[in-house]
């Protein structure tokens, strides 16, 4: 998904004839998002199977993961995924669309995100508000 919007992000610098920032410096950090994105994605989804649970489910969760990368962010799935790796890969290709794109889309994800913790909420109750308390939604 990360490389899709970015490259959406060059076809629009093209079509809107918007400079390309490529350099060594702008690839190396890029692939430093991208690193820091995939490896948080794997811990946080790890947790997940550990405890026989599934990343992707259409029935709500019986337990409420707060130990691993959920100590410092409430989601660190979409941090990982549509943060890090969305601008890392924006980054790694030189796109400013790109990366436009991809902060116009973090509003939205945290509308999402702000949904699914009412869910949360409703099925954990106090232990979810708690949990929610005390870590961050992002970061």
């Amino acid at each position: 998904m990360g490389f899709g919007v970015a490259f959406l992000g060059v076809a629009l610098d093209s079509l809107l004839h918007l400079p390309e920032f490529k350099s060594p410096l702008a690839v190396g950090a890029g692939l430093l998002l991208l690193a820091i994105g995939f490896l948080l994605r794997v811990w946080a989804t790890y947790l997940f199977y550990e405890r026989n649970m599934k990343v992707i489910s259409l029935v709500p969760q019986k337990r409420l993961i707060t130990t691993g990368p959920y100590r410092f962010s409430r989601n660190p799935l979409y941090l990982g995924g549509n943060v890090f790796i969305f601008f890392g890969a924006a980054t790694i290709l030189g796109s400013t669309a790109g990366l436009v794109l991809t902060a116009a889309h973090l509003p939205l994800m945290d509308l999402f995100i702000r949904r699914e913790e009412k869910q949360l909420e409703h099925d954990f109750g106090e232990e979810w508000l708690r949990y929610r308390n005390s870590v961050r939604r992002w970061l």
